[in-house]
């Protein structure tokens, strides 16, 4: 087994919902000592509060870098930059979508998808995406990101990508395959698309790898609804408070 293919199960026992999970399991082995009890109060209390939007909120707005969206005028905004193409980063693939019959991007794909094909429109620039199977698929028979990529923006946006990569299995791969499809044709200056909690560790990684990056996040963490349900444990909240988490984590790892 590659050492790389351990990292989404090392990543997810780091993160929430497993590490408080794992913590209250401890304080329950414990319960008979102080100890015990408090580590299991610790759990149950962080659990609640990563499970609430506006934890997840004041998480992506402080322990993150921030990065702004491209104005609402982007082809502007692009042209001003000298922008030459349009990368988008893959986000997973939903393995079968029984109503389709085979499998669609995943929520985080299909949403960078849509930005990008936007952008595309508005800038008239070429489109590029990366994405193969990533390391928590790796020796499934899930296809690759961009595979599935190409078939949605056809259907829907009627769009065709001039670059595809579907051999990236992570953000590093994904900025070191677009380097060797775009260098040929003198791409150097990108706006890459990516959720805004992913962009900061993407756009090192792009810029490592010899782009100008212009960012062009999407997917900001914010405000859903009134205060009192922002701070009532929800799905949402908590795959929001993961996401933040898990860069963090990734950045701090990427530093050294």
């Amino acid at each position: 087994m590659n050492l790389a293919e351990l990292k989404p199960l090392l990543t997810a026992l780091a993160m929430p919902p497993a590490a408080p999970l794992l913590l209250a399991g401890l304080g329950l082995l414990l319960r008979e000592r102080w100890l015990g009890r408090a580590l299991l109060l610790l759990a149950l209390s962080s659990l609640w509060l990563v499970s609430c939007n506006a934890s997840a909120v004041w998480l992506a707005h402080h322990i993150v870098p921030q990065v702004s969206a491209l104005p609402a005028h982007a082809a502007a905004a692009l042209q001003q930059q000298r922008v030459q193409a349009i990368v988008v980063l893959g986000g997973g693939v939903q393995a079968m979508a029984v109503e389709y019959g085979g499998p669609q991007a995943s929520v985080d794909t299909a949403k960078r998808l849509r930005y990008g094909a936007w952008l595309a429109r508005q800038s008239q620039l070429p489109l590029a995406f990366s994405g193969g199977v990533g390391w928590a698929n790796s020796g499934t028979t899930v296809p690759s990101e961009a595979a599935v990529a190409r078939e949605l923006l056809a259907q829907d946006y009627g769009l065709s990508p001039r670059w595809l990569d579907g051999q990236s299995r992570d953000t590093a791969e994904n900025a070191l395959q677009m380097q060797r499809l775009l260098a040929p044709d003198g791409i150097r200056r990108i706006a890459l698309v990516t959720h805004a909690w992913h962009m900061p560790r993407a756009q090192k990684a792009f810029e490592r790898a010899g782009f100008t990056v212009t960012p062009a996040p999407t997917g900001f963490i914010e405000t859903q609804q009134r205060s009192l349900l922002e701070w009532l444990p929800s799905a949402r909240g908590l795959q929001a408070s993961h996401d933040v988490l898990r860069e963090w984590l990734g950045l701090r790892i990427a530093a050294y």
